[in-house]
């Protein structure tokens, strides 16, 4: 654990603000937009003024999750007095919104990245936590709050989404327990699941079809390498958003240990992520491409085409299992 500052200095800020902008991360997931949610109706129901500043769409399957918290107008708050950061890295994660988030009189980031920088007055950072949603509902527990269902779901999907549906690595014990507390707030974990896992549009199975074609398998079977270009999303009539959970599609493959799956954005900017099965740490992969993320879990942005991008990633895959292999003889 390497949080900066405790949960009680956080409080202290809480408690004394009334009004509240709270941030996700670009590219919105479960778990920050679920944590975003659970402390902006908490904050509400304290009878705080508080709100959601996003600046780009709720992706369409989380939709369900919004009650009318998210906007994309900064001047709903003229004056915060708190910004709170959830499941941000760093503050290039809400480049768009810097600025606001840097007007509020303080600043306070929650997160569980062990690539995450000490970017405001009070942070948060446990890498070891299954979700940001885990770290607020240890928040919750600590302000002695009770918790409504509408914050148990959020928390839920929070912890839901970043754990794989309790499959990957980070699904802990205490995750199970704080699962079993949600529970009994009345949530319907499978009307969850239904909007989650089972609402899949036909664009997205036209587009996994495509993108599965372009797989190219490396370092003797260990790495699967794909990608998708804008081409592809407009002869599918899909978006980016439909490419969602191809990587963990692609690690899924027997021998595979690593998966690269590299999105075109533009002529000149590409983005990558990357997920590991056992012993790769992808976050030092992505880390020298100024990104990051967790052991088994992390991206970056490139600037340079998709070929380009393409072949500097895969050169520094294979360097990296190159390099295992003459450690691990």
């Amino acid at each position: 654990m390497k949080h900066k500052h405790s949960f009680e200095a956080i409080i202290k800020e809480i408690e004394k603000a009334e009004k509240i902008l709270l941030y996700t991360h670009v590219l919105m997931d479960g778990d920050t937009l679920g944590s975003a949610i659970a402390l902006c109706g908490t904050f509400r129901s304290m009878g705080k003024t508080a709100y959601i500043l996003i600046e780009d769409p709720i992706p369409e399957y989380l939709t369900f999750m919004d009650p009318g918290y998210c906007t994309f107008d900064c001047d709903i708050i003229a004056e915060p007095d708190l910004s709170i950061a959830v499941d941000c890295t760093d503050i290039q994660r809400f480049v768009l919104r810097k600025e606001k988030f840097l007007e509020g009189k303080r600043k306070i980031c929650i997160d569980h990245h062990h690539t995450s920088g000490y970017f405001a007055d009070l942070n948060y950072v446990d890498e070891y936590a299954s979700s940001t949603g885990e770290l607020i509902f240890r928040l919750f527990k600590e302000m002695n709050l009770p918790l409504t269902k509408e914050a148990a779901e959020a928390i839920y999907i929070a912890i839901t989404t970043d754990t794989g549906n309790f499959q990957y690595s980070n699904t802990t014990a205490e995750c199970h327990l704080i699962t079993a507390e949600l529970f009994g707030t009345g949530i319907d974990p499978g009307r969850i699941s239904v909007e989650l896992y089972q609402n899949v549009r036909p664009e997205k199975l036209k587009l996994t079809g495509e993108i599965l074609k372009t797989i190219d398998m490396r370092c003797g079977g260990r790495v699967a390498v794909a990608y998708v270009t804008q081409q592809i999303l407009r002869e599918t009539n899909s978006s980016l958003e439909d490419s969602e959970g191809i990587v963990e599609t692609l690690r899924s493959i027997r021998g595979v240990e690593a998966s690269v799956f590299i999105k075109e954005i533009s002529d000149k900017e590409t983005k990558v992520g990357m997920r590991a099965k056992s012993y790769a740490n992808v976050a030092e992969i992505m880390q020298k491409f100024g990104g990051g993320g967790h052991i088994k879990a992390a991206g970056c942005t490139i600037k340079a085409s998709l070929k380009e991008a393409r072949e500097i990633i895969v050169q520094e895959v294979e360097k990296y299992f190159n390099e295992w292999d003459t450690q691990h003889p």
